[in-house]
C-alpha cells in the first residue's frame, strides 16, 4: 500500500511563501533545516468569476473569494503560518505578485506572525540571501495599482460585453486594451484592402575597370532628379542611352561609422526578437523564460535560475553583473572589447522596477548548460546570454566606402557602397544586424531592407574611366503596408504604451481565442467576426477604445503606483463617462453596417438591416418574427483568383489562387475532378511540385492500414496512407538492410517516372518562379490572361 505524501511542517522555522513549486524547489536548495518554502501556485483569491466583483456605492472596493479549488492550499497555508516562527512572501517581483501577497497576508494574518515581504529578481544563492536579509512591508500602492487595472478592465468586461452581445451577438466579449490592440489590426487590414500596386523600374549597371575588376552600382539621379520609371517602355528608353555615355569614378567617399552594441533585452524586446529569430509565439516565449528563471536541473550543481526576472521594461544593470560581464569579456575577447555597459534612458512609459532581462551568471555559457536544457530552453537561453554579452561590449568600427559614378555628359549618376569590418565589437557575438535594423524603425508597416553593399575594386581612383558591361532592368511593385506579426504587434504596444510587460503575451492569445484573429503565415489577420466587432465598438466609444486613452489609462495605473493619484478618483474618471455613453447607446447604438438600410420588399415596413449568427452574417427584416424576410450578403471573402497558370496534372484548368485554414495556396478550377495543389512559401513564391508518394505493402503501426512511402529533407520516411485521419508512422531505422535497399530502388524508379513538373502560363510561356504569385497575377492581368478578382457572394443560413 503506497503511503501518503508527508505534510510539510514550519514548526520552529521560518515560512516562506512562493508562486511556483519548481521556484520553490529551487530556493529550497539553497537554504537550511531553518525554512519551508511553500508554493501557492499562483493566485489563491480573486473576484468574483461570475459578477463584477466591485462595490460601486462604497468607492469601488473590491470583493474577494478564494478561488475554487484553492481551498486546500489556503488551508495548508493557514496551518503552516500557525507553525512557523515568522513569514517571508517571495511571490514574483511585480504588481501581480504584490497582489497575491496581499491576498496571502490576509489569510495568514490571524496568526499574529511577523509577515514580510521579499523580492527574489534572479533564483540564485546570492540572490535569495541578499532578499531574505532585507525584507520590507507589502506595497499597499502597487496592490492598489494592481486593483485599478483589475477593476477597469472587470467595467470594460461586465459593461460593454453585454451591449455586444444585444448589438452583435451573445457571447462576444470586449477587453480595455484587447479592443484597442484590435482596432490597431483592423486599421492596418483595412490599409491593406485600400493600397493601390503600382509599377515601377529600376536600373543597376555593371563597370569594369582597366584592371578588369567588377563591380555594381545602381541608378540614383537622372539629369539632377531622382530617376521615376514607370514601365518597361521607359526603362528601355533610358537603357538607350546610358549604353552611350562614357563613364568615369567621380567621387570615392570612406567613412568610419560606429555600429553601437545592442541594448539588454526588455520583455517587449525579447518577445519580438524570439519571435523573428526563433520564431516563438509571446505566450511561449513567456513560458520558456519562466521556466530559465524558477531553475534548471544542472546536474551537480543543482536546480538553478538561468536568467534574471523576465517582465521587465527596463534596460538597467547592476553592478555586479556589469563588473562580471567585463571580466569575461576581458578573459575571452581582450580589454579592448569592453564596453561602457551602461542602460539607455529608461522610456516615457518604463516603471524601470527590475534590471534588464540577462543571465544570472554570465560564465554559465550556453554550451556548457545546452545537455540540461529542452530544444526551447536552449534557444532562448542562448539567445538572451549572447544579447546580454553583447551589450557589454565596445561598438563595431565599420568603414562604408560611397563610390559615385557618372557619364561625361553628367546625366547619369550611380552609386554603389561597400563596406568593411575594421574592428568587430560586439559582432564578435550577436551580429544579428537585420534585428538590430528592425528594433531601430519607428514603423512597422513596412518591412525590414537592409541596403545591399557590394565588393568593391581593390584599387579604385578618382576620375578613372570605366567600361559599361551589362546593364540590369528590374521590374518591381510596390507593397501594401505589412500586416502586424506578434513581434511587430507588441512593438507598437510597446511603443504607443499600451499594456505592460505582464500583459503582452495574453493580448494576441485572447484575440484569437476570441475568434476576432487568425495567424496566416505567422501574420495577424482580422476576422470577419473581429472586424464588425471593432467597428461596432469604435463607432459607439470612440473616446474609450483609442489608442491615445488606452496609453493614457496605463500612466494612471502608475500614478496609483507611485501614490500620485489614488484608487478611487482614476475609476470613477474612467466609469462615469462610461456609464453616461452605454445609457444613451443601449436604446440607440451605432451599427455602421447598417447606415444604408433599404426597404423590405416583402412587408414593406421594416428595413433590411444586417445580422449575426454564429456561422456568419446576413440581412434580416428588422420586423422579426412579424417578417422573416433574409437575404445573403457578401462576407467580403475574396473570390478565388485566378492565376492564369495552367493545371499541371489535368491540363486543362487554371490554378486558382484560394485562401484556406494554413493560409494560401494555389487549386486547380476543375476541384473536385482534378484535386492538384501547390503550396506558397514565406515570400509567396511558388514551391515546386513535390513528388507524390509510393503506396508500400508495409503496414501503418496504429490503423493497420498501407503506409505511404516519402522523400524528404532526411531522407525517405514512412507515413500512413490515411493522414491525416490517422498519424502514424514507421521509423526508416526499424527496417532491415535488405529492405531499405529494395524500397529505395522502388523510390529511384518512381522518381524517374515522376520528374519534376515544369509549370507553364496559360499562352504557353513558363512560370517564373522566382517572384511572388501577386506579381505573376498583376502580369497576367496586364497581358490580358485574366480578368480582375471581383467578390465572392455565400449564402448564409441564420
Amino acid at each position: 500500500m503506497a503511503s501518503k505524501p508527508s505534510t510539510p511542517s514550519a514548526r520552529n522555522r521560518t515560512l516562506i511563501v512562493v508562486e511556483s513549486p519548481s521556484k520553490a524547489k529551487t530556493i529550497n536548495k539553497y537554504l537550511g533545516d531553518k525554512y519551508t518554502v511553500f508554493a501557492s501556485v499562483g493566485h489563491i483569491k480573486d473576484l468574483p468569476k461570475k459578477e463584477i466583483g466591485l462595490d460601486f456605492d462604497h468607492h469601488y472596493e473590491p470583493r474577494y473569494e478564494i478561488i475554487p479549488g484553492k481551498e486546500k492550499v489556503v488551508h495548508q497555508l493557514k496551518k503552516l503560518a500557525a507553525e512557523a516562527d515568522s513569514i517571508l512572501i517571495a511571490t514574483d517581483p511585480d504588481r501581480e505578485g504584490e497582489a497575491i501577497a496581499w491576498h496571502i497576508s490576509k489569510e495568514i494574518g490571524v496568526t499574529s506572525k511577523p509577515v514580510s515581504r521579499v523580492l527574489f529578481n534572479e533564483i540564485t544563492k546570492t540572490a535569495i540571501i541578499a532578499a531574505i536579509q532585507a525584507p520590507r512591508q507589502i506595497d499597499d500602492r502597487l496592490v492598489r495599482s494592481q486593483q485599478t487595472r483589475q477593476g477597469l478592465d472587470k467595467i470594460v468586461g461586465y459593461k460593454i460585453s453585454p451591449f455586444l452581445w444585444n448589438v452583435v451577438l451573445r457571447g462576444l466579449s470586449a477587453g480595455r486594451v484587447q479592443s484597442v490592440a484590435l482596432r490597431l489590426i483592423c486599421e492596418r487590414e483595412a490599409e491593406i484592402s485600400r493600397f493601390q500596386i503600382q509599377e515601377y523600374w529600376s536600373i543597376a549597371a555593371e563597370f569594369v575597370t582597366a584592371g578588369k575588376e567588377s563591380f555594381k552600382a545602381r541608378l540614383i539621379r537622372f539629369e539632377g532628379d531622382k530617376p521615376e520609371i514607370a514601365n518597361q517602355k521607359q526603362a528601355e528608353a533610358l537603357a538607350a542611352l546610358i549604353r552611350k555615355g562614357n563613364f568615369a569614378v567621380r567621387e570615392i567617399a570612406p567613412r568610419v561609422q560606429q555600429r553601437k552594441q545592442p541594448l539588454p533585452f526588455t520583455t517587449s524586446l525579447l518577445q519580438q526578437a524570439a519571435s523573428n529569430q526563433l520564431g516563438f509565439g509571446s505566450k511561449k516565449t513567456m513560458g520558456v523564460a519562466q521556466q530559465l528563471y524558477e531553475g534548471i536541473d544542472l546536474g551537480k550543481e543543482g536546480t538553478t535560475g538561468l536568467i534574471t526576472y523576465m517582465r521587465t521594461d527596463s534596460t538597467r544593470i547592476g553592478e555586479e553583473a556589469i563588473a562580471e560581464a567585463r571580466s569575461y569579456i576581458n578573459q575571452q575577447f581582450g580589454k579592448e572589447y569592453i564596453g561602457f555597459g551602461g542602460a539607455a534612458k529608461p522610456g516615457k512609459n518604463a516603471q524601470d522596477a527590475h534590471e534588464a532581462i540577462r543571465p544570472t551568471s554570465i560564465f554559465n555559457k550556453p554550451d556548457q548548460v545546452k545537455p540540461y536544457l529542452s530544444a526551447d530552453q536552449f534557444k532562448l537561453y542562448e539567445l538572451i546570454w549572447k544579447r546580454f554579452l553583447a551589450s557589454m561590449m565596445s561598438a563595431a568600427k565599420i568603414e562604408q566606402t560611397r563610390v559615385d559614378v557618372e557619364d561625361s555628359a553628367s546625366k547619369f549618376l550611380f552609386r554603389a557602397t561597400g563596406s568593411r569590418v575594421l574592428f568587430p565589437g560586439f559582432m564578435r557575438v550577436y551580429d544579428d544586424q537585420k534585428e538590430l535594423d528592425y528594433e531601430a524603425q519607428t514603423s512597422t508597416k513596412e518591412e525590414v531592407e537592409k541596403e545591399l553593399t557590394v565588393k568593391l575594386p581593390e584599387r579604385l581612383a578618382v576620375n578613372e574611366p570605366l567600361a559599361l558591361d551589362d546593364l540590369d532592368q528590374k521590374q518591381s511593385f510596390t507593397r501594401p503596408p505589412a500586416r502586424y506579426s506578434e513581434a511587430t504587434l507588441v512593438k507598437d504596444l510597446d511603443h504607443f504604451g499600451i499594456g505592460r510587460p505582464s500583459t503582452y503575451a495574453s493580448i494576441f492569445s485572447t484575440l484569437q481565442d476570441r475568434r476576432y484573429v487568425e495567424l496566416e503565415k505567422k501574420k495577424i489577420v482580422p476576422t470577419e467576426l473581429g472586424k464588425d466587432v471593432s467597428l461596432i465598438l469604435v463607432a459607439n466609444f470612440p473616446d474609450l477604445f483609442n489608442v491615445d486613452f488606452t496609453a493614457f489609462m496605463e500612466n494612471e495605473l502608475d500614478k496609483v503606483a507611485s501614490g500620485e493619484d489614488e484608487y478611487e478618483k482614476v475609476l470613477d474618471s474612467f466609469y462615469k463617462p462610461l456609464e453616461a455613453v452605454l445609457h444613451l447607446r443601449k436604446s440607440n447604438p451605432i451599427v455602421p453596417q447598417n447606415s444604408e438600410p433599404v426597404t423590405c420588399e416583402k412587408c414593406g415596413e421594416g428595413l433590411m438591416v444586417v445580422k449575426w449568427t454564429a456561422n456568419g452574417k446576413f440581412f434580416g427584416c428588422s420586423c422579426y418574427p412579424k417578417c422573416k424576410n433574409i437575404k445573403a450578403i457578401s462576407n467580403n471573402k475574396a473570390k478565388p483568383v485566378d492565376s492564369a497558370i495552367l493545371c499541371p496534372s489535368c491540363k486543362e484548368g487554371h490554378m486558382l489562387l484560394r485562401s484556406g485554414r494554413f493560409g494560401t495556396f494555389l487549386a486547380c478550377s476543375g476541384y473536385p475532378k482534378c484535386n492538384t495543389l501547390l503550396n506558397l512559401n514565406k515570400q509567396r513564391h511558388i514551391e515546386p511540385m513535390k513528388t507524390p508518394p509510393v503506396l508500400t505493402t508495409l503496414l501503418c503501426p496504429k490503423c493497420g492500414s498501407p503506409l505511404y512511402l516519402r522523400s524528404g529533407k532526411r531522407g525517405l520516411w514512412l507515413g500512413c496512407s490515411k493522414f491525416p485521419k490517422c498519424k502514424g508512422r514507421l521509423a526508416w531505422s526499424t527496417l532491415d538492410e535488405k529492405a531499405q535497399h529494395h524500397w529505395e530502388a522502388i523510390m529511384a524508379e518512381h522518381q524517374k517516372a515522376h520528374p519534376t513538373v515544369q509549370l507553364t502560363m496559360i499562352d504557353g510561356k513558363a512560370v517564373p518562379m522566382t517572384i511572388p504569385v501577386d506579381e505573376i497575377i498583376l502580369k497576367a492581368e496586364e497581358a490580358g490572361l485574366i480578368t480582375s478578382p471581383s467578390e465572392e457572394i455565400v449564402e448564409i443560413t441564420p
